[in-house]
């Protein structure tokens, strides 16, 4: 653990329960996005929003069926204490929030994520959700973050947090593409905050009572506000504490609503006594399942409600309701260098087939990705992109199978310095851009440079510009006739692979 990280740890060695940021599921979005059939309900949400939520099992009804998640256990301090939160870095048979069996260093979560990913094709979201608060570990938290965005482009990105210090992590989270973060509020009324929250400690001071539980509202609600700002989607945790919270919930949500939440779960409280919780063990009750349908019902006409959440471990793995965090021991992983590339490939490969139902496996298909800073036109200079939207073009049909993530190859200036770090840094983004597109067989952008189209075409990628500034609707149906040969010359190339 690096410095700053002792310091929290010192000062702050109980911690509060972590936000259950994954197992949420949403009954009112799909995951299936197939654009030339999509449904009229979908355009109340916006297709970027949609996109953002159609591979996360969180945000998703029909993608928890069919998309994983995993947590990565970095972060062991925190900067609150709950009183239905009891850490344990060792535990195997509990699953609750806060629980892992084993704490990682970020190179040792890279690893895990690497092997996961491996594994489970239908891994497509990684998030730090504890055991402690993933922003009360910033160091470490923020390096796994960026050693995953490079290492693994085609994956999403989540943190999960009680929101003390997110208003001074927005623009960092923003930068390395974390694109989903979950806040856990449980009031919007200090006086009830002081029941829930023992001390809060920040900038080098503990603070108690209605103090602790006003600075930290106000934190708490800054940061919604800065998410907002940043176009990061963002999901509200709320634990059900019969007898003091269960009033002011909906009043939160529509404060919620004010701040562009997209999401509130209500999770009831898990306080059995033999987890040790100060709540636990002081006979809080948790709540009936009748309460808690009525403070959702209360609260769903302001924000959409999550209704199946799990109240995962901080180590979680696999898909929702089930945990193969166990099979996935950093001692029981094979630490040699991963050939992520092909592992990439054949995950692309599995998630096209998830999509389209098997119809990339019987017939000839494209993969093309796009360059667009809105998700509605083709409108971004190559050199300027810093994600690709990737899209599985069948005959007939088109559907949005993903993203991948990249630093920008220019830094957007008329003219570029002529220096050797420069140059370097250029070539290195290149390359990295090439290798996040491992397996695309078509690049659409509005502009590119001779070099970098070059560099693509020689690693087998094709480059189209003659789509610039057109809809991604209009020109995804016309793509598969222009390029029928090619995708024939793959399907009978991949059969003869297949086939030897």
């Amino acid at each position: 653990m690096d410095s700053h990280d002792n310091k929290h740890h010192t000062e702050t060695d109980t911690d509060s329960r972590p936000s259950c940021k994954t197992k949420c599921v949403s009954e009112s979005l799909t995951s299936d996005i197939n654009l030339s059939k999509q449904a009229d309900s979908t355009a109340d949400i916006g297709l970027s929003q949609l996109q953002k939520v159609s591979q996360h099992p969180c945000y998703s009804n029909n993608a928890h069926h069919k998309y994983a998640r995993m947590h990565l256990a970095v972060a062991p301090a925190c900067n609150i204490q709950c009183n239905y939160c009891n850490r344990k870095y060792d535990c195997a048979n509990e699953s609750r929030p806060g629980v892992v069996s084993e704490l990682l260093t970020p190179v040792q979560a890279l690893q895990k994520a690497q092997a996961v990913a491996k594994a489970i094709p239908q891994l497509s979201v990684i998030g730090i959700a504890g055991p402690g608060d993933p922003l009360a570990n910033p160091v470490r938290t923020l390096t796994t973050l960026a050693l995953i965005r490079e290492a693994m482009p085609d994956i999403k990105l989540c943190l999960s947090t009680n929101g003390l210090t997110l208003i001074d992590h927005v623009d960092e989270l923003l930068q390395l593409g974390v694109d989903h973060v979950t806040v856990t509020i449980n009031a919007l009324d200090e006086v009830i905050a002081a029941q829930i929250y023992k001390w809060i400690y920040l900038d080098g001071k503990r603070y108690t009572g209605v103090e602790a539980g006003r600075i930290l509202i106000q934190r708490q609600m800054a940061g919604l506000q800065a998410l907002a700002r940043a176009g990061i989607l963002t999901k509200v945790n709320s634990v059900l504490i019969p007898g003091i919270n269960e009033h002011n919930l909906p009043e939160l949500s529509r404060e919620l609503r004010r701040n562009n939440v997209f999401l509130h779960n209500i999770m009831p409280l898990i306080s059995q006594p033999e987890h040790g919780t100060f709540f636990g063990l002081n006979g809080q009750r948790e709540p009936s399942e009748a309460e808690l349908e009525q403070v959702r019902e209360e609260s769903g006409g302001n924000v959409s409600q999550m209704k199946h959440c799990q109240q995962c471990r901080a180590d979680a793995v696999g898909m929702l309701g089930e945990d193969r965090s166990s099979e996935f021991n950093i001692k029981d992983i094979n630490l040699q260098s991963v050939d992520y590339a092909h592992t990439m490939l054949a995950r692309s490969r599995f998630q096209s087939a998830l999509a389209s139902r098997g119809a990339s496996e019987q017939q000839a298909s494209l993969i093309v990705a796009i360059t667009s800073d809105n998700n509605e036109q083709i409108n971004l200079h190559f050199g300027h992109a810093n994600c690709f939207k990737l899209y599985l073009l069948i005959k007939n049909e088109h559907y949005y199978i993903g993203e991948r993530r990249i630093k920008r190859y220019c830094s957007g200036s008329d003219e570029c310095p002529d220096t050797d770090d420069h140059q370097s840094n250029h070539n290195r983004n290149l390359q990295q851009a090439i290798k996040a597109l491992h397996g695309v067989d078509l690049l659409l952008c509005s502009r590119i440079g001779n070099e970098p189209q070059q560099a693509l075409e020689a690693a087998g990628i094709k480059v189209d510009v003659d789509y610039g500034y057109h809809s991604v609707k209009t020109v995804l149906p016309e793509l598969f006739g222009k390029y029928q040969q090619q995708a024939k010359l793959k399907w009978r190339q991949q059969n003869t692979l297949e086939a030897s």
